[in-house]
């Protein structure tokens, strides 16, 4: 994976794009067709403390997750990546798809407060690893500046 590519064209992506949900759907898109053996790839967003289902790839997903559970829960809660190589080993796991084996969630947070989550899973039992964490959370930051402008404006 040419993770350095995909930095820069998500940079290009979203260097003036002026509205949100096209940053968030168009990127989604782009990680989701660079990224190999990745089935679901999209966001969760903080409203209403809890996170509602926002612009994704993939089949049809949970709408709602509260954050004590599942790891999108305990990402957004710790505000930390988590990253899972058996998610029917983790305790509270939401299974939106069967399909799905490993999972890694990265939050976003702008200005110190939660926006939401990145979240991909994969049919694949340990598919991700320390380079790809690494990787995405540097995408993530890259998206974040851009959602920060957006904030500014506000």
């Amino acid at each position: 994976m040419d993770y350095e590519l995909l930095k820069q064209q998500v940079r290009e992506m979203v260097r003036d794009q002026r509205y949100l949900v096209t940053l968030l759907s168009n990127t989604s898109a782009l990680l989701y067709q660079s990224m190999q053996y990745v089935n679901w790839l999209g966001y969760y967003l903080y409203q209403d403390d809890q996170l509602i289902l926002g612009p994704f790839q993939g089949k049809v997903a949970c709408e709602i997750i509260p954050l004590d559970r599942g790891v999108c829960g305990k990402a957004a809660r710790e505000r930390a990546t988590v990253l899972v190589e058996d998610v029917h080993q983790f305790a509270g796991h939401i299974a939106c798809d069967s399909a799905s084996n490993s999972e890694i969630v990265i939050p976003i947070i702008i200005n110190d407060r939660l926006f939401g989550v990145l979240d991909i899973d994969s049919p694949l039992t340990g598919r991700f690893s320390q380079t790809d964490r690494e990787n995405l959370e540097e995408i993530v930051r890259i998206i974040e500046e851009r959602i920060g402008w957006y904030e500014q404006r506000d």
